[in-house]
């Protein structure tokens, strides 16, 4: 499966280099004999398309090597650090072309369109839109950030390029020079494009939160599992794409024995890696009493006070212990609530109050995942 995804990203990534490489030729020789600073900056645009997709390549390569004692995990985050590297490169060259833009708009110099500028300007937006579908298809078909941006990218570069036309027709046509302004423009967008590439560079290497439709698939999976009454706090972390590595916990009933646990625990691990590819390292335990009235009833006054809150999100991991005289449980507060320890403070004071004689023990749970 890696060595297919890799033969798919390096393929698709040769095509789109051989394909920018040509374009940018064409159109700095064109943009030069016309002496328009629109095609120039088109052509520096397909030229650092092409260089992106050289480092999407190498970033492929040394993120397929295998693990080691050093890096147990894999080397697979190499591919967010290359797409970070392409990120710098498209927004480099934008700002590249915005100089050079401006300055033509304040030292204008007289454009020479001709029919071959045109047609090497529409044979680019054929071949962009083409190449873009492709790239965009193949990237989604191996999840490849980079093939995905650099598939809409493509498409971003046709629609830029249709500016650059429609500015060399209008000149043609009404003797208007527009090209310095429609490049800056190409300019703009191309820097905007490169920052959100940074941004998602930067956040896949930060860790973002898990996909939504994943880690609900997950959890909903482990809950089909008899004896099992919930999943909670699932977290995985992203060693590249289509890594993961995480850990669950997992709501049983109190008449389990150990070996009935470790049973449910590795099938739950084994079912997890085969349908979603993600290996759940550790699964722990929260045990439910489905034998004491009195416990069940002392849930259920807790869970009206914690709820009684805004942002509560969730309450799981309840425990009453009468032989030690404790309650423990989790509660998970949204993001979205910036007083989230003095609600925590709050909830642990009334369920202290009302449960005088329990020494009281409450997890301020992180909503890693939906």
């Amino acid at each position: 499966m890696k060595n297919n995804r890799e033969k798919i990203v390096i393929k698709t990534s040769v095509i789109s280099i051989i394909s920018n490489i040509i374009l940018a030729g064409f159109k700095a020789f064109v943009g030069l004999l016309a002496n328009s600073i629109a095609i120039i900056s088109d052509a520096i645009n397909n030229l650092s398309d092409a260089l992106s997709s050289i480092i999407t390549i190498v970033g492929t390569k040394l993120a397929n090597k295998p693990p080691d004692k050093k890096h147990p995990y894999g080397y697979g985050r190499i591919e967010y650090m290359s797409s970070l590297i392409v990120s710098a490169i498209v927004l480099y060259a934008g700002i590249t072309a915005l100089v050079e833009s401006v300055k033509k708009i304040f030292h204008p110099e007289v454009a020479e369109y001709n029919t071959v500028a045109l047609i090497i300007v529409i044979s680019g937006i054929v071949i962009k839109f083409v190449l873009g579908i492709y790239v965009k298809r193949k990237g989604k078909e191996v999840n490849s950030d980079s093939l995905i941006a650099s598939g809409l990218d493509a498409f971003n570069d046709a629609i830029l390029s249709i500016s650059v036309l429609a500015s060399a027709i209008i000149y043609m046509v009404f003797n208007i020079s527009l090209e310095a302004y429609v490049g800056a423009v190409l300019a703009i967008f191309i820097i905007k494009a490169g920052f959100e590439l940074i941004k998602e560079s930067v956040d896949n290497m930060l860790g973002v939160r898990v996909e939504s439709n994943l880690a609900k698939a997950i959890k909903k999976e482990i809950t089909k599992e008899k004896d099992i009454q919930g999943a909670y706090d699932l977290v995985l972390n992203d060693y590249g794409p289509d890594k993961y590595l995480g850990s669950v916990h997992i709501e049983v009933v109190d008449t389990l024995s150990v070996a009935d646990i470790d049973k449910i625990s590795r099938k739950i691990t084994k079912i997890i890696l085969e349908k979603y590819g993600v290996i759940l390292h550790t699964i722990g335990v929260y045990s439910v009493n489905t034998k004491d009235k009195k416990v069940i009833e002392a849930k259920k006054e807790i869970q009206k006070i914690v709820f009684s809150y805004k942002g509560i999100l969730q309450m799981h991991g309840f425990y009453l212990d009468e032989e030690d005289k404790s309650i423990s449980f989790d509660i998970i507060i949204d993001f979205k609530i910036k007083d989230r320890e003095e609600i925590y403070k709050e909830i642990y004071e009334k369920v202290q109050n009302k449960y005088k004689e329990y020494k009281i023990d409450i997890t301020l749970d992180i909503d890693v995942s939906d």
